[in-house]
């Protein structure tokens, strides 16, 4: 089970370094082997799946995406607790409502996301 209090000191920790662009702090939520899924993966082509595993595979995309849009900031709007999951529902770049979906390990550590866009 997700702790309530744990869903919302990351949520603030992972919306803090995405505003501070500090890409490490930002990795430094995730597990090596962890899993990204996400449409913009796709319409980039840098996956046909969407799907990009390992750190350093996003690491690049998220390198290339804060310099992409070097004003990114998100706004949480609210923390979602599942009983296996975490969903941040935030605004994100370009004011787009976004909603993503994390799983974690048993050291807290993130080894899979699922990022939803608003259409």
């Amino acid at each position: 089970m997700v702790d309530p209090a744990f869903a919302h000191r990351f949520a603030q920790a992972w919306v803090a370094a995405w505003n501070a662009h500090d890409l490490e702090e930002i990795l430094s939520h995730y597990d090596e082997d962890f899993e990204m899924s996400s449409p913009v993966i796709a319409q980039l082509q840098l996956d046909p799946s969407g799907l990009l595993r390992g750190r350093s595979a996003v690491k690049s995309y998220w390198t290339w995406a804060l310099q992409l849009v070097p004003d990114l900031q998100f706004e949480l709007m609210s923390v979602l607790v599942g009983s296996q999951t975490v969903t941040l529902y935030y605004k994100g770049a370009r004011d787009r409502t976004s909603a993503e979906v994390f799983f974690f390990n048993a050291q807290g550590k993130v080894t899979k996301a699922l990022a939803h866009y608003a259409s």
